[in-house]
């Protein structure tokens, strides 16, 4: 039996990203460790892993922000956080998905929100209303498993980063 959602808004943090190419496993680690954290009631941790087509699936459940993890290559040092607010917008202002190839197994957070923005106009599902990411620029994205000591060492930086946006989010 599922439990009903609990009242208000909604924040899923989503750890993206595939643990078998090194640093690319960034997101994933860093949702195994807030499972760990003591989180506001309405926020949900998911390890979303390569499931991008789960990921815009469930969040057609409604949920007020979104928070995506994942490795974010912009040219800085490896080890680099960055936090990242996707601009809003209605969901027939972001790139149709017949644009972006429906790789279960291979689509990037844009792949997502574009599909995520099909699913809601065929549903009349909301997007949520912010969408943050926080990244960390990967030094090795290669066949590997286990981050690189400088993405390793990020991520107690992470983790703080996502709890102290989570909990100001539960108080905007």
């Amino acid at each position: 039996m599922t439990s009903p959602a609990p009242p208000g808004p909604r924040t899923l943090v989503a750890g993206v990203g595939n643990i078998f190419l090194g640093d690319d496993g960034f997101g994933v680690e860093v949702a195994r460790r807030l499972t760990q954290e003591e989180l506001p009631s309405d926020v949900e941790v998911a390890d979303i892993g390569i499931r991008g087509v789960h990921l815009a699936y469930q969040l057609l459940d409604g949920y007020d922000t979104l928070v995506i993890v994942d490795a974010s290559a912009r040219g800085g040092e490896p080890g680099t956080l960055y936090l990242i607010e996707v601009e809003a917008g209605a969901p027939g202002d972001r790139p149709v998905a017949q644009d972006v190839p429906l790789d279960g197994h291979r689509m990037s957070p844009d792949a997502v929100l574009a599909l995520l923005g099909t699913l809601c106009a065929g549903t009349g599902a909301a997007p949520p209303r912010r969408t943050l990411v926080v990244g960390c620029e990967p030094a090795v994205i290669d066949e590997a498993i286990g981050l690189s000591p400088q993405v390793d060492a990020a991520v107690p930086a992470a983790v703080r980063m996502v709890t102290d946006l989570v909990r100001k989010e539960a108080v905007v």
